[in-house]
């Protein structure tokens, strides 16, 4: 069965996205592997430390910079995490400093909030009120 080991979100400083997603969000730094001017560098969450990892990975490519600038003048996030309760998990950050384009907003079955991951990009938080499989 096909399922997600790694999934990316490019950077625009790789100490500074590991000093936010592992300070800030909670992650934790799985691996770190120098590779030339950059690193093969993901986080993971605590909780599931085997599980998904996030690669911080460098826009050094000439079509990063445009896509990203359009995604974040559009208001799009660049990806979602799950939380279990978004208003406590924003109240948290926010304590930490962490700035807010999207205050949480309840959506129905969920519950979303817009950040600011300081290397370039909108990351979305959300909490499904409900579990999807008692939606259907």
């Amino acid at each position: 069965m096909i399922r997600i080991h790694i999934t990316s979100v490019f950077v625009d400083d790789q100490a500074k996205a590991l000093e936010f997603y592992t300070d800030k969000l909670g992650f934790v730094k799985k691996v770190d592997i120098p590779t030339g001017e950059a690193r093969w560098l993901t986080v993971t969450s605590p909780a599931d430390p085997e599980g998904t990892e996030l690669l911080l990975e460098p826009d050094t490519h000439p079509a990063v910079g445009p896509f990203k600038k359009a995604l974040v003048e559009d208001g799009i996030p660049a990806t979602q995490f799950a939380v279990e309760d978004v208003y406590a998990e924003a109240e948290r950050l926010k304590g930490l400093g962490v700035r807010f384009t999207q205050e949480p907003v309840d959506m129905g079955p969920v519950v979303t909030a817009v950040l600011d991951d300081t290397c370039g990009n909108l990351i979305q938080l959300a909490a499904m009120k409900v579990p999807p499989t008692a939606q259907n």
